[in-house]
C-alpha cells in the first residue's frame, strides 16, 4: 500500500453544477502517490507548515482513475462550515494542499458487487466504474440518487461504461423529477431516494454479492437497515461514512 504523502496542488478548474454542487480539478507539484478506486484525500485550505501540524482538512473521495495521478478530481456538496469556506475560496489558480491515500472502501473484484450512491457519493464509486472493462465477469448494479436531473453530475461517465460492459446494470433515483434538457436522457427507475426495494430485483445472486453504500448519512443508515432486514449478512455491507 503507498505511504500518504502531503502534496501542494493547484486548483486546475472548478464546476458548478448549481444547487450549491462543485467539482474541483486538481493539479499536485509532483504526480500523486498510487492509490486504489474508493480511495480518498484530506483537502486543506490553509498552507502547510512541515515544522508545524497539519491544518484543519475535510476528507473526499478521489472521483479521478488511479491512472491520473497528475490530475486530481474531487466533487462536493455544500454542508458545513467548511465546505462553505471551499465555494467561496476555492478558484481556479488557487493554491491548497492535500494528503493522500487513505481508505479501504475499496469494491472487490472478484465478487458480484451492489453499489448504492447518493449525490456527490458517486466520487466513491466512479473510478472503479470507469476501470470496468467489457470482458468483466463480476455483476455490478448501481443505484444511483440526486435531488435532481441535472445533478447526476457523473451520469456521462456511468452511461460511457454502461454502454460498454453489459455486465453493468444502472438504476437512476431523482428526487425532484423537474424537466432538463441536459440530462433528459436520463430515465429514472424511481422517483425519491435509492430504494433497495427498486434495486432487489436486479440483484442476480444477492446472498453471494457485496453491498457498498456511499452517500448522506440516513441514506447510509437506511440502506444498511433494508438489506439487514433482507437476510444480507453484516460482513457483506460495506459502509463510506463521508460526513
Amino acid at each position: 500500500m503507498a505511504v500518504a504523502q502531503k502534496l501542494r496542488c493547484r486548483v486546475e478548474a472548478v464546476v458548478d453544477h448549481g444547487d450549491r454542487v462543485y467539482t474541483v480539478s486538481l493539479r499536485p507539484t509532483h504526480p500523486a502517490p498510487r492509490f486504489r478506486a474508493g480511495q480518498f484525500l484530506h483537502l486543506a485550505l490553509d498552507p502547510y507548515d512541515a515544522s508545524r501540524f497539519w491544518p484543519e482538512s475535510r476528507v473526499f473521495s478521489i472521483a479521478s482513475a488511479p491512472s491520473q495521478r497528475d490530475l486530481l478530481r474531487i466533487s462536493y456538496s455544500v454542508q458545513g462550515r467548511f465546505t462553505a469556506r471551499m465555494e467561496a475560496e476555492i478558484v481556479e489558480g488557487r493554491e491548497v494542499w492535500i494528503k493522500m491515500p487513505y481508505g479501504d472502501f475499496v469494491v472487490d473484484p472478484h465478487t458480484d458487487a451492489v453499489l448504492f450512491a447518493g449525490g456527490t457519493g458517486i466520487t466513491a464509486f466512479s473510478a472503479f466504474i470507469g476501470e470496468l472493462t467489457p470482458e468483466a465477469g463480476q455483476s455490478v448494479v448501481l443505484a444511483y440518487g440526486a435531488r435532481s436531473r441535472r445533478l447526476f453530475i457523473y451520469h456521462d461517465v456511468v452511461e460511457r461504461c454502461a454502454r460498454l460492459v453489459p455486465s453493468l446494470d444502472v438504476a437512476y433515483f431523482v428526487e425532484r423529477d423537474e424537466p432538463n434538457p441536459a440530462v433528459a436522457g436520463v430515465p429514472a427507475a424511481g422517483i425519491g431516494r435509492v430504494s433497495v426495494d427498486v434495486v432487489w430485483p436486479r440483484v442476480r445472486r444477492a446472498s453471494e454479492a457485496d453491498y457498498y453504500i456511499s452517500g448522506p448519512p440516513a441514506m447510509l443508515q437506511t440502506i444498511s437497515h433494508d438489506l439487514r432486514a433482507r437476510g444480507i449478512a453484516a460482513d457483506r455491507i460495506h459502509i463510506d461514512a463521508w460526513e
